[in-house]
């Protein structure tokens, strides 16, 4: 069965964005770009909620700015083509090559998708989008890449749903410029995979 993994930068302190709405602090280093781009390749579809939807919008025309260095090149080649569907509940229509407003919520979505052929692994983007799949227990993995910064406040990485979901350490990785990537795998999961 195809996994459903949710990835992001955080902060420290837990949070995707700050409680400005920034994210300039998450700034990734070429190491950390090269992490996403090798992230990338594993996925056969990326399901994103509005915001981030409309922040990867950018990626659609980069390409034509001429300043990407070769590295946004390659993941603009990967990301544009990639298919994508967006939930949202005010927009009518979405813009890109291969995305597609969600028919159903993202419980039908994942569904759907995992019944559908393919190996690679479904993402899933922001973090509203991903408490309504943890809240349904469909996220297999978490992966985090920790930057040494505090926020203090704004949008948290994890859902605050006062639900308890035991984690499998899978993977750590401290990157030469101080950010750490946190790869963890959860319970459902692993009986899942061990049987």
């Amino acid at each position: 069965m195809r996994s459903v993994t949710y990835s992001m930068n955080i902060s420290l302190d837990g949070y995707i964005v700050g409680p400005d709405g920034s994210f300039d602090w998450s700034e990734p280093a070429s190491e950390v770009f090269r992490h996403w781009i090798d992230e990338i390749r594993r996925v056969d579809v990326h399901l994103l909620g509005r915001r981030l939807y409309e922040t990867m919008l950018y990626w659609e025309t980069a390409e034509q700015e001429g300043s990407l260095d070769s590295a946004e090149r390659e993941w603009a080649a990967l990301w544009n083509p990639l298919p994508k569907v967006v939930f949202s509940t005010t927009l009518s229509e979405v813009r890109g090559k291969a995305a597609r407003l969600a028919s159903g919520g993202v419980a039908e979505e994942i569904a759907r998708l995992r019944a559908e052929p393919g190996e690679g692994e479904i993402a899933i983007g922001g973090a509203t989008l991903a408490a309504q799949a943890a809240a349904a227990g469909l996220i297999d993995e978490y992966r985090a890449v920790v930057y040494p910064v505090l926020v203090g406040g704004g949008t948290p990485f994890f859902p605050r749903d006062e639900r308890r979901v035991d984690l499998e350490l899978v993977e750590t990785r401290t990157f030469a410029s101080r950010f750490v990537l946190l790869r963890y795998r959860t319970a459902h999961s692993s009986e899942t995979t061990s049987r």
